[in-house]
């Protein structure tokens, strides 16, 4: 029987994603944007050593030379393990999955790098539903090989730049009690639209962002938009106590929710190899529910006025001025010190 499951993180840290490689008996494919946990390297090369047959698919250097997987992809090759760059058709390949025997996926928003297994709020869904796992396979084999992926108009997942902001705006339009969303960029206008729609029309909508210092200065302008625009509407936008926010989460009236790798943003919609999936299980629902709630109570509300931007900003590298935010008159006093 077909069936999907939910792992937590950091809850369970790498124990799932080790006893699926462990449990490999014929076959692993693995995409990631950023891999370099040696506990999991160690684990894909034991594999490929006791004759699975490995593939590994790592985000190749970006445009400004920035290699985060140098180093591991020099220890898969030195352990024979086949590993290739993304296609370079994306920007940057951001999917995280991996097929075990070609019978389960796991569809995620983490990174294998330590931090994100140990330190930050993230989510996977396995799943061994056959058409799920065939897609992912499917996505796997083209971008491997450099050749369009069409999964077309009837795709069980959510692939970007495919599908993605279409299925994403559906989700929002059709919720009508309760809207939870975790993601680290709110930069698209369409998705930020829909957020306000539903905020306007009665669903109790609450956003967890990370502090506006986190974003790119080059995307500051957007996101900080972005997120003053849902709480000018009354959203409420609140940032984790204890823990980074990392994954990619959007849950709807308790019933269903998506897990993904794809943030808000123009970017990951349409220049960005990406993917999420839909779930209706009620005991993943039911956890994602307990999870997000807890997280609301162990957060606090992000200050979007002037002064509380500026403060954020000012302390953490700057970016004020792109926001044409003005000193009052105690910065104003410590700047010309």
């Amino acid at each position: 029987m077909s069936q999907r499951t939910l792992i937590v993180l950091p809850d369970e840290s790498t124990k799932p994603f080790l006893d699926a490689i462990g449990a490999a008996k014929q076959s692993l494919q693995i995409k990631m944007f950023v891999f370099s946990d040696p506990d999991l390297l160690q684990a894909v090369i034991a594999a490929h050593q006791r004759g699975v047959k490995v593939r590994v698919m790592l985000n190749a250097a970006r445009r400004s030379g920035e290699d985060d997987n140098e180093q591991v992809r020099k220890a898969l090759e030195h352990g024979g393990v086949e590993v290739k760059d993304s296609n370079p058709d994306f920007g940057i390949t951001h999917e995280k999955s991996m097929v075990v025997d070609e019978a389960i996926a796991f569809v995620k928003s983490l990174n294998w790098v330590t931090k994100n297994l140990t330190e930050t709020r993230d989510y996977a869904i396995t799943t061994t539903h056959p058409h799920a796992v065939k897609e992912v396979i499917e996505c796997f084999n083209a971008d491997w090989h450099r050749k369009e992926f069409k999964p077309g108009l009837s795709a069980h997942l959510i692939w970007c730049p495919v599908n993605g902001r279409e299925r994403i705006a559906q989700f929002i339009d059709e919720a009508k009690h309760t809207l939870f969303v975790q993601n680290e960029r709110y930069q698209d206008s369409v998705i930020i639209e829909r957020l306000v729609r539903a905020a306007t029309r009665g669903v109790k909508v609450h956003v967890m962002a990370r502090p506006p210092h986190t974003l790119k200065k080059e995307k500051i302008i957007e996101g900080v938009g972005g997120l003053r625009i849902l709480d000018d509407v009354g959203v409420k936008i609140h940032k984790l106590k204890h823990l980074k926010l990392h994954g990619k989460m959007l849950l709807a009236d308790g019933l269903r929710a998506i897990v993904g790798s794809i943030n808000l943003a123009p970017g990951s919609f349409d220049d960005r190899r990406e993917l999420a999936i839909e779930v209706y299980d009620d005991d993943i629902v039911e956890r994602l529910d307990k999870v997000a709630r807890q997280d609301w109570e162990n957060s606090h509300g992000l200050d979007l006025t002037d002064k509380g931007l500026f403060m954020d900003l000012d302390e953490h590298g700057g970016g004020a001025e792109k926001l044409v935010l003005r000193m009052d008159d105690e910065h104003a006093k410590k700047h010309k010190k």
